[in-house]
């Protein structure tokens, strides 16, 4: 055996070969065995033996390389940094990244290994395949922005719904509601909410939650009527990845792990298809989701709040809601009245509406007497939803800053009949305009109710509208 041959092969061929040969040959099996790339290079950066691995990895041929020197195949770009010259360089083992032409990303460690004179006989380079490592750290990184973007998001709308929570309340009825909202927003019970459409149950529901301990988690808002019923399973209880076609890789967080700490408002209870009735009671009682396609239990603590514009307990009685359920959600029921019943809220809910467009729009409209009458004379069917659309529709359509009746899209202008006489007939043209008169004033008190709107309709003062009705009846009566 050559003294120039290695140490360790000179004392593996002395213990466990019976020749030199075969200790190459079994290192050679050691080499091409290992997962990882190798490189090895002489003292001179010449590359003497490469494995399976690294071509693999590198993209490279083993002729690419072999018998070429680390200084050429760098300047030549086959490698864009190479680990061998700088461990010769700085004579010590260096470890960094590196980038092939295959597009896969290493982890290289090179060591010089030194002979007995302290001289660099050999580099072993090892490459580390690491770029599955890179991506998934990758795909972390874009899922924590995703995430922290997402929780943002509902961080600003949870401060939105904090700083728009404030409710309007002037008449008798509504005042006594939201005393009762007060006393129930600090306790951690479910609330049902009941009214007609419009009347206002996802601001009581926001007040609700801004007003109770649970202010600092989520507000999230589920319209039960609005999710396609295929989609409803796994938007409130999430997802594992691959549970189903077109599922995201990652999997989702459902509306209930979202919320867990905070408060779900369940809008539109009552439109809950009967097999998700089932599956939403097993969570409430048990206070744990399952993802559609996994297996074990998320634990969560979330505040529920309805609301529904239906008769639930007729939908009991019917079959198409859940008894269980019903008494689960009817803690605490609280009914809105229409907007017909709480008239002295009206006008305060009017000129807020209208104040807030003028910020909006630059604008300084106001509202006439007459507009003012004719919205506490209408029944608003709609609510205070409608008396919202109602009044932008008139900052919008109205030609002046001043918004008269005439604005209002249920304003409806009217023509009273009267036959007009012949040029032959004489004319008593005071008598003809009296009684012209008496019947836009009749007709006006039929139509609005009250002395003070039919006035404000014909743009008269309401002490000239009594004073004149009252001549003018006076006189057809003594005509009879």
């Amino acid at each position: 055996m050559s003294e120039r041959t290695p140490t360790y092969l000179r004392h593996t061929h002395r213990g466990m070969f019976g020749s030199l040969q075969e200790a190459y040959d079994r290192l050679d099996v050691i080499i091409e065995s290992s997962y990882d790339g190798i490189y090895i290079t002489d003292g001179q950066a010449v590359t003497i033996r490469v494995n399976q691995a690294y071509l693999d990895i590198s993209g490279l041929k083993a002729e690419d390389v072999l018998g070429k020197s680390m200084w050429d195949l760098e300047r030549a770009g086959v490698i864009d940094r190479s680990g061998t010259l700088i461990a010769l360089g700085k004579r010590r083992p260096v470890t960094l990244e590196q980038t092939f032409k295959s597009g896969r990303r290493a982890l290289i460690a090179s060591t010089p290994v030194f002979d007995e004179m302290g001289n660099i006989a050999l580099v072993v380079t090892n490459v580390r395949d690491m770029t599955e490592l890179y991506d998934l750290k990758e795909k972390y990184r874009r899922t924590e922005e995703l995430s922290q973007r997402y929780f943002s998001e509902i961080e600003f709308a949870r401060q939105q719904v904090l700083a728009s929570a404030d409710l309007i309340a002037v008449d008798r009825h509504m005042l006594e509601i939201l005393a009762l909202v007060d006393r129930v927003a600090a306790l951690d019970t479910p609330v049902l909410l009941l009214g007609e459409t419009g009347v206002g149950k996802e601001k009581i529901a926001k007040y609700i939650y801004k007003n109770s301990s649970r202010k600092e988690g989520q507000f999230i808002t589920v319209n039960c009527g609005a999710i396609p019923p295929n989609l409803m399973e796994s938007e409130l209880f999430g997802y594992e990845k691959g549970a189903f076609t077109g599922a995201s890789r990652e999997g989702k967080l459902g509306l209930f792990e979202v919320a867990h700490k905070g408060t779900l408002f369940l809008d539109e209870i009552g439109e809950l298809p009967l097999d998700m009735q089932v599956k939403l009671l097993r969570v409430l009682q048990e206070q744990q989701v399952v993802r559609v396609g996994g297996t074990s239990p998320t634990p969560v603590d979330v505040r529920i709040l309805a609301a529904t514009n239906r008769d639930l307990e007729q939908m009991v009685s019917d079959k198409t809601f859940r008894e269980d359920l019903f008494y689960r959600l009817n803690v605490v029921p609280i009914t809105i009245p229409p907007l017909r019943e709480r008239r002295d809220d009206i006008l305060p809910f009017a000129r807020s509406f209208l104040s807030d467009l003028n910020k909006k729009y630059g604008l300084q409209k106001r509202f006439s007497s007459s507009a003012l009458q004719a919205m506490l004379d209408y029944s608003w069917p709609g609510n205070v939803r409608e008396l919202r659309n109602v009044v932008e529709r008139m900052v919008i359509m109205s030609g002046d800053d001043l918004i008269e009746a005439a604005d209002l899209p249920f304003h409806r202008p009217w023509t009273p009949t009267i036959s007009a006489p012949t040029v032959d007939e004489p004319v008593d043209l005071k008598a003809l305009t009296e009684q012209f008169e008496l019947q836009f004033m009749t007709r006006a008190y039929e139509k609005y109710g009250n002395v003070r709107a039919a006035a404000a309709s014909l743009g008269m003062d309401p002490s000239t509208f009594v004073r004149k009705r009252r001549k003018y009846e006076a006189a057809r009566m003594l005509q009879k």
